[in-house]
């Protein structure tokens, strides 16, 4: 008889030691707006909801004008038809349209109260501010996430929960702590702790990174019903293949799409509207599914805006790069150039050192580190600030009697109104986006 041959057993204690876990991964630090110079809030553009914070005299504005504020400024948002101020006490004021409430208040039955601005009553001290076409969220220093307003998509009004339009703040995200948020036209981007991306709001564009082409209309949610619907309106996070084992340390949102940039490295991986190449990606389709942008990944960001088919990048280095549609000069080229379909540097900037870029739909904006405001893109409101209505083919300086003696740290541009936050020369410093 043949005898079974034992298992040899090792003497090596650590053997059977299980393997420590992976530490999860930890967000250290993010790049917020820094908050620490405080400004005088200036505006332009169209006024007639409100969102000039003038007063129900004041239409429109084609010069940059002050608005009078009993608080200190340290930031400034610019929505599509609402104005948001954050104020040295971490505090947000709201002025503009509030049909759908994008201003988070009661104005309803108050005079005026849409034209002037108002405080919106938060359960913690802000650090940080985003709004949307009909939006606006907080990010709180504890990282909670509160939001009022609501979404859009080409079909109407989606509300932002199932009980349709939020007209006050809600505690929008639970459960994990956010470090930083970025709103889209009709999406918002939270970017959490551990370097998750979670979104949610309007998937049309493919802006949420998680649905399918098939799965994100209006016809295909009327036939599973609310259950659907609430997966959208809720933040879930992005559809990442889990090979790919990445973690993210800053997000931006455009209109109608999402940049988010992976920790420690350079890459940056996009999703949505993409049909004037203005993800950096080749083919001029939605792009549903994060996505390695390798046009963008070629640069280290400071900050990325963009407007509805374009998108301004600043490196951090001060360069100004463009890439899109090039209608109405939005892309800062100059006059002849085409769409572009790579990024492209702004020369007219080239040798300034640049600290702030911003889009509206079809403007574009950046801020020197000497203070002065350059604008360029579709001036048919006002909002270029230029005192024309003249569409601007590149980066043009804004001049008013208001920035005489201001020194511009920070601009946001909406649908057809800019927000520009402005110092005294005597301040120290400036802002840093």
């Amino acid at each position: 008889m043949v005898n079974k041959r034992r298992r040899l057993v090792s003497s090596d204690k650590n053997d059977h030691v299980p393997k420590a876990k992976r530490a999860k991964f930890t967000l250290e630090s993010v790049r917020l707006p820094e908050l620490n110079v405080q400004g005088t809030v200036l505006v332009t553009g169209a006024g007639d909801v409100g969102q000039l914070g003038l007063g129900p005299d004041v239409l429109e504005k084609k010069r940059p004008a002050a608005v009078e504020l009993d608080c200190k400024i340290v930031d400034i948002c610019a929505g599509g038809m609402h104005t948001v101020c954050l104020s040295s006490e971490g505090k947000v004021f709201t002025f503009g349209c509030n049909d759908e409430g994008a201003l988070g208040r009661v104005t309803e039955g108050k005079e005026d109260a849409e034209f002037e601005a108002g405080e919106v009553e938060l359960p913690g001290k802000v650090v940080q501010i985003s709004a949307g076409d009909s939006h606006t969220a907080a990010l709180l220093e504890d990282g909670r996430v509160f939001a009022w307003g609501t979404f859009r998509d080409s079909h109407g009004n989606m509300g932002m929960t199932l009980n349709g339009n939020e007209k006050f703040p809600f505690e929008i995200i639970k459960d994990v702590v956010i470090k930083k948020i970025a709103s889209g036209a009709d999406h918002i981007v939270f970017l959490t702790n551990h370097g998750e991306v979670y979104t949610c709001g309007c998937p049309e564009q493919g802006q949420l990174g998680r649905t399918t082409e098939r799965g994100s209309s209006r016809n295909a949610r009327s036939g599973i019903g609310k259950g659907q619907l609430a997966k959208l309106l809720d933040p879930l996070p992005i559809n990442l293949k889990p090979s790919l084992k990445l973690h993210f340390d800053n997000i931006w949102a455009s209109n109608y799409g999402t940049f988010c940039k992976v920790a420690n490295s350079e890459d940056i991986y996009v999703f949505g509207l993409n049909n004037y190449y203005q993800l950096g990606l080749k083919q001029p389709v939605p792009y549903f599914t994060p996505t390695l942008s390798k046009d963008f990944s070629k640069h280290n960001w400071h900050t990325i805006s963009s407007g509805q088919h374009h998108t301004i990048a600043l490196d951090l280095d001060g360069n100004v790069y463009a890439i899109g549609r090039k209608d109405y000069g939005r892309l800062g080229l100059g006059k002849g150039c085409e769409d572009a379909d790579e990024l492209k540097i702004v020369n007219t900037l080239s040798g300034k050192k640049i600290i702030n870029v911003a889009c509206g739909s079809a403007t574009s904006f950046a801020v020197s580190e000497e203070g002065d405001l350059f604008g360029w893109g579709m001036g048919t409101n006002g909002q270029l600030g230029t005192g024309e209505e003249d569409d601007c083919e590149e980066p043009t300086v804004i001049k008013s009697k208001q920035l005489q003696d201001k020194k511009v740290f920070r601009v946001s541009s909406g649908g057809q109104h800019t927000v520009i936050l402005a110092a005294k020369n005597e301040a120290n410093g400036h802002g840093d986006v």
